[in-house]
């Protein structure tokens, strides 16, 4: 009996110690900072500010498109932190006088978050401001989105993103709403 209550105690002590080191260096913050980081800040604030759009939102998409790799390629073509297509990035780039003069220009991180995050305020414009609505579009395009709002698959107010029926659009909108809620945990 005297040996259950040694290894209570010792137990108890152990809790005890793990409780009061994670308050004094905030560990669990550490860690979910560490997983949920805020790279390339200065440009995700000054673009996100500039086309009036949540930056928590614009590090919650670079880090579903890319994980924050500038050197990110997808199968389709896809380029950089925010995963720009070439023909939207060009059609962006010119609507705010920002050639795009080397194929690989998209690589750079502040051409790749100032083009994606002005190609995710105009998405947002075109949905009313629908975030949700927004997400989807950025993933699988307008036409897309139009059509399944247009034949009731989706409804106009996106409440029912579950609907969507490409399973990658689907997966990354609900990836993207983890994402942002956890940066609004870690950082608000």
């Amino acid at each position: 009996m005297k040996k259950l209550y040694k290894v209570i105690i010792v137990i108890i002590i152990a809790i005890l110690l793990i409780l009061a080191i994670e308050k004094i260096f905030n560990i669990k913050q550490i860690i979910l900072k560490k997983i949920y980081p805020k790279m390339y800040s200065e440009y995700v604030e000054k673009y996100a500010k500039e086309f009036n759009v949540d930056p928590l939102l614009i590090f919650s998409i670079i880090k579903a498109e890319s994980n924050f790799n500038e050197k990110a390629h997808s199968s389709s073509g896809a380029k950089g932190l925010m995963q720009l297509m070439e023909a939207t990035a060009l059609e962006i780039a010119n609507k705010i006088n920002e050639p795009l003069i080397e194929q690989d220009s998209l690589l750079e991180p502040e051409k790749n978050i100032m083009i994606g995050t002005k190609y995710y305020a105009e998405l947002l414009k075109s949905y009313d401001g629908n975030m949700l609505l927004a997400l989807t579009a950025y993933n699988a395009g307008m036409g897309n989105v139009n059509e399944w709002i247009q034949n009731g698959i989706i409804r106009q107010d996106g409440s029912d993103i579950e609907n969507i029926p490409y399973k990658e659009t689907n997966m990354y909108v609900r990836k993207i709403i983890n994402n942002y809620k956890m940066y609004k945990t870690i950082y608000e």
